[in-house]
C-alpha cells in the first residue's frame, strides 16, 4: 500500500496555514482587534530532537543568522456570522480558497480551529496569521498564498516586534506562493536561498515560524522523503520533513545547516490537529523561480492543453501494444481546446511534450503548465500501435487541468443483457428508462454495465454497475452486442488485457481489464 493510500484511510486535519487567532494562547490578538504586538509574547527555540546531531553540538549559530529574517504575517478578512469549521466565509479556509477543496479532501475537517470572534465583531472582521521570511533588505517577503488569500489588509511583524503594513505584490495559487512588500526606515535582515536539489533523505533541516501565534519558534529534524505529491496542483513536489511544525508555520522557511532556505513550510499530516512529525515544504528551487516572477507583480499565466489524463499501467500498456508502462493516457478531450484543434484523440498516449519525456500524468501537467500561453509545442503520441507527432498551440489556463475522476453513477434498472463471462460483466443496451436514470443525453451511446461478478477481473479492475462502456480500445461501441464482439476480438488477438473507455458521472476514464484474471 502506498503512503498516500495509507494517509487517505484516516480522517485528518492539517493546514499549516493562517492559524486563526482564537486560541487561549493568543486571545489578546482577538480582543485587541489585531492591535497587539508580539513583543510581549516570549519567543521560544526548541532544542534538537533526540538523535539529531547539530554542527558543533548546537544549531544556535544557524538560528542567530536566520531567525531575524523570519516574520509573522497577520491578515484581516471580512468575517461572516457562524463561520464553519474551516474558518467560515472569507477566511483562508473558506470555499473561495483555491486550496480549500484540496485540504478538505486530503486532510478533512477534524481539528481545524473554529473562530470565536467576539459578538460585536461578528460579520465585520476576522484575523488569521501565518509566517514568512525576508529575501531582500528593501522589504520583499515570501509566504504562502493560502496565508494571505482573501485578506482585506496584511500586517507583518518583524522578529524585533516592529509592525509594518504590507502590500501584496503578487500571488500564485497553483504553487501556493505569495510575495509581500513592506517599507522600513532601515535595511532589513535577510535570508538566502539554498539549493533544494542537493537535499537528500536524512539531511538535517530547521523549520522556523510562528505556530499558534506563540512567537517565533525553531524546530529541528531531517528530510524524510522527496517528491511527495499531495494532489493539490500540477506542481506538487513536496519535501517531507519530520521537524515539528503546526498551524501558523505556513510560509515560514525550512533551512539547511548552513542557514539557507531550502523549502517553504506549507502543510502537515495530522490526525489530532497538531504535529505528528509529517510535514511538507515547497522546494526552494521551485519557489525561487516563481517568486522571481511574482516580484514583477500580479499573477502567473500557465499553459493549457484541454485533456483529461490518467496513468498508463502495465495492463493498459499491454492492451494498447506499448512495450512499457509510461506516458499519459488521454481519457477525454475538451471540445474546442488546443488538444482538440491539434487532433489529439481519446485513447492516445502522450509520451513526449516539448521535447520532454512524459513518464506519468504529473509530468504532462507540469510540462504544459510551465509553457507560456501561445507557444507552439510538439507532442509524441502513441496511437494504434505506432508513434506519431502532432503540434499544439498551447492555450491559457484559467482552471486546473483535471485528471479523470472516480465519480459514481446510478445503477441501471434493466436486468437483461449480454454477458461477458471471461471478464465477469453483465452488459445491457441503453433503454429510455436507463438513459433517464443515468441522466444521459440522447446522443450518448454505449453498453451499460448491469452486473459485475465480484470474483472476476472486471470487479478487480474497478468497473461498477451503472458504468457506460463507450469504446473498446479506440473503437466506439453503440450497444452491448458491439461491446461484447469487440472484447471477444481483443481476447482472440492474444492481448493480455482489454482497454475499456467508460463514462462515469461527469468524466470518462479508461479501465484495463485483464483476460488472465477472468
Amino acid at each position: 500500500m502506498s503512503p498516500m493510500s495509507i494517509l487517505r484511510r484516516h480522517r485528518v486535519a492539517a493546514l499549516l496555514g493562517a492559524a486563526l487567532i482564537i486560541s487561549p494562547v493568543v486571545v489578546s490578538f482577538a480582543q485587541n482587534g489585531g492591535g497587539a504586538t508580539l513583543s510581549n509574547v516570549v519567543a521560544t527555540t526548541q532544542t534538537p530532537v533526540p538523535g539529531i546531531t547539530a554542527p558543533n553540538g548546537s544549531f544556535a549559530p544557524v538560528v542567530a543568522t536566520t531567525k531575524p529574517a523570519v516574520v509573522t504575517v497577520t491578515t484581516v478578512m471580512k468575517a461572516q456570522a457562524q463561520p464553519d469549521a474551516m474558518g467560515g466565509d472569507g477566511s483562508p479556509f473558506d470555499g473561495n480558497s483555491p486550496f480549500d477543496q484540496y485540504f478538505r479532501q486530503f486532510f478533512g475537517d477534524q481539528g481545524m480551529p473554529t473562530p470565536k470572534t467576539p459578538p460585536q465583531q461578528q460579520s465585520q472582521r476576522q484575523e488569521a496569521l501565518g509566517s514568512g521570511f525576508i529575501v531582500s533588505s528593501d522589504g520583499t517577503i515570501v509566504t504562502n498564498n493560502h496565508v494571505i488569500d482573501g485578506a482585506t489588509s496584511i500586517k507583518v511583524t518583524l522578529d524585533d516586534g516592529t509592525e509594518l503594513p504590507a502590500k501584496l505584490v503578487g500571488h500564485d495559487a497553483k504553487n501556493d506562493l505569495a510575495v509581500l512588500k513592506v517599507k522600513a526606515d532601515k535595511p532589513l535582515p535577510t535570508i538566502k536561498w539554498g539549493d533544494s536539489n542537493k537535499l537528500m533523505t536524512g539531511d538535517q533541516v530547521l523549520a522556523i515560524g510562528n505556530p499558534f501565534g506563540i512567537g517565533t519558534t525553531v524546530t529541528a529534524g531531517i528530510v524524510s522523503a522527496r517528491g511527495r505529491d499531495l494532489h493539490s496542483g500540477p506542481f506538487d513536489d513536496f519535501i517531507q520533513i519530520d521537524a515539528p511544525i503546526n498551524h501558523g508555520n505556513s510560509g515560514g522557511p525550512l533551512v539547511d545547516v548552513n542557514g539557507n532556505v531550502v523549502g517553504i513550510n506549507t502543510a502537515i499530516y495530522s490526525p489530532n490537529g497538531g504535529s505528528v512529525g509529517v510535514g511538507f515544504a515547497i522546494p526552494s528551487d521551485q519557489a525561487q523561480i516563481v517568486v522571481a516572477k511574482l516580484e514583477k507583480g500580479g499573477n502567473i499565466e500557465y499553459g493549457y492543453l484541454g485533456v483529461q489524463i490518467q496513468p498508463v499501467t502495465q495492463d493498459v500498456a499491454s492492451a494498447i501494444g506499448l512495450d512499457h508502462a509510461g506516458g499519459a493516457l488521454v481519457s477525454s478531450v475538451t471540445e474546442g481546446s488546443p488538444a482538440a484543434k491539434a487532433g489529439i484523440e481519446i485513447g492516445d498516449v502522450i509520451t513526449s511534450f516539448a521535447g520532454q519525456e512524459i513518464k506519468d500524468p504529473k509530468d504532462l501537467s507540469r510540462a504544459v503548465a510551465d509553457v507560456a500561453p501561445g507557444a507552439k509545442e510538439n507532442l509524441d503520441i502513441w496511437r494504434k500501435g505506432k508513434t506519431i507527432q502532432v503540434s499544439a498551440d498551447v492555450g491559457r489556463n484559467t482552471d486546473d487541468v483535471k485528471t479523470a475522476s472516480n465519480g459514481e453513477s446510478g445503477k441501471p434498472s434493466a436486468e437483461q443483457g449480454l454477458r461477458v463471462p471471461s471478464l465477469g460483466l453483465g452488459l445491457t443496451d441503453l433503454t429510455p428508462d436507463i438513459r433517464q436514470e443515468l441522466n444521459l443525453a440522447e446522443n450518448q451511446h454505449g453498453a451499460v454495465v448491469a452486473r459485475v461478478n465480484p470474483d472476476k477481473a472486471a470487479s478487480a479492475a474497478g468497473l461498477q454497475p451503472g458504468d457506460l462502456i463507450v469504446a473498446v480500445g479506440q473503437t466506439p461501441v453503440k450497444n452491448a452486442r458491439q461491446a461484447n464482439q469487440a472484447i471477444a476480438e481483443a481476447g482472440k488477438s492474444g492481448k493480455k488485457s482489454v482497454l475499456l473507455l467508460v463514462d462515469r458521472g461527469d468524466a470518462q476514464i479508461f479501465v484495463a481489464v485483464s483476460f488472465a484474471a477472468g
